[in-house]
């Protein structure tokens, strides 16, 4: 399984960012996935996943913010990122919400600067 993700860029607080995660191969419709993120000096934490029939669960750091969602038929998934603050910045990542994972993608950066 590859994973590609790409929508990343610099944004000014307040701003929205659209991100998209690409999985080859067909096993994404069988698994749950989810957007991790990873800022400097942190751990690779979980913001966003969505279950194979659409279910959505946040952190509390993005709820109200962020919505994920999914195309089964493009083997894709999104994140709608709005009223990004700075604290926002990291490099983003789609994976599978629970091992076991696959391998990890190169991520796409999100930067929230004035």
């Amino acid at each position: 399984v590859q994973l590609v993700e790409s929508g990343g860029g610099l944004v000014q607080p307040g701003g929205s960012l659209r991100l998209s995660c690409a999985v080859s191969g067909s096993i994404f419709s069988v698994r749950a996935v989810g957007w991790y993120r990873q800022a400097p000096g942190k751990q690779r934490e979980l913001v966003a996943r969505i279950s194979t029939g659409g279910s959505t669960g946040y952190a509390d750091t993005v709820q109200g913010r962020f919505t994920i969602s999914r195309n089964n038929a493009k083997n894709t998934v999104y994140l709608q990122m709005n009223s990004l603050k700075t604290e926002d910045t990291a490099v983003y990542y789609c994976n599978t919400q629970t091992a076991p994972f696959w391998t990890w993608g190169q991520g796409t950066q999100v930067t929230v600067s004035s």
